[in-house]
């Protein structure tokens, strides 16, 4: 078992990240001491810390995370993986037409400045 420390440390998830993501139900500690509220982690749960920090790497939202581990037996995740990467490349598309249309209005801005001072 790992303090919630130990544990922030082990995973590169911050303390806070991981309360948050117990209190969403996304990452539940293994047990809680009653004593003192420690948080404990267990090899279980480093599993789904790796898998929920590539998750937020991706750029998954809290509720695409939750409906990854509502899915406990994981069946969906290439399908949800693969329509991220489609949204992701449309984005890419998206914005690579804005940067030509920037390109293109500089351009004509340019093409002015250059004639006016031709006359």
């Amino acid at each position: 078992m790992y303090k919630i420390s130990d544990f922030s440390e082990l995973t590169g998830l911050s303390k806070e990240t991981l309360r948050y993501y117990a209190e969403v139900k996304l990452l539940e500690p293994a047990f809680i001491d009653p004593n003192n509220n420690y948080r404990y982690y267990d090899d279980g749960s480093y599993f789904l810390a790796l898998l929920l920090s590539k998750l937020r790497r991706f750029g998954f939202t809290i509720q695409e995370m939750q409906a990854v581990m509502g899915d406990e037996s994981f069946a969906h995740l290439e399908d949800l993986l693969l329509l991220k990467r489609n949204k992701i490349r449309m984005q890419i598309e998206d914005l690579q037409l804005q940067a030509e249309e920037i390109d293109e209005f500089l351009a004509s801005g340019m093409e002015e400045r250059t004639s006016d001072s031709v006359e």
